[in-house]
């Protein structure tokens, strides 16, 4: 029978209580690919950053994105693809900016779609990220 090499598995944790019991990561780095969940626009302190703002909250939800990133071994210039998920497609241009903002160099396909509501009525955007990176690390 032929062998079958598996890549380590690493995940990255976002601090949040809620992880054994939904059973989810931050971010999954799988060999050379990372996938960061859904970020929402929450601040250290746990409260909505930028209540009201887009911009403001894509902003940090790309934050909270490029430190899992970091966290992983990646950065925001290995990302391959981005979506972003607005309650209101039509204020996707708010979005829009922050994004370019951090990818204009990188240009990842990306997708802004609509959603009908988040877990909290005051988040506008959440943002998910791919990345692929150019090595992959030896295992352990």
């Amino acid at each position: 029978m032929e062998s079958i090499h598996r890549t380590a598995r690493q995940t990255v944790s976002s601090g949040s209580p809620l992880e054994p019991d939904i059973g989810f990561s931050r971010a999954v780095r799988k060999g050379a690919h990372v996938a960061v969940a859904g970020t929402a626009p929450i601040g250290d302190d746990g409260t909505t950053v930028g209540r009201g703002d887009v911009h403001a909250q894509t902003v940090r939800c790309l934050d909270i994105a490029e430190a899992a990133l970091t966290a992983a071994g990646a950065s925001l210039g290995d990302v391959v693809r981005t979506r972003v998920m607005l309650t209101d497609v039509t204020r996707w241009r708010e979005a829009a900016r922050a994004h370019g903002e951090r990818f204009a160099a990188v240009r990842p396909v990306t997708t802004f779609v609509e959603v009908s509501r988040f877990i909290d009525p005051d988040w506008l955007v959440e943002v998910e990220v791919d990345a692929v990176l150019d090595e992959v690390r030896p295992e352990r």
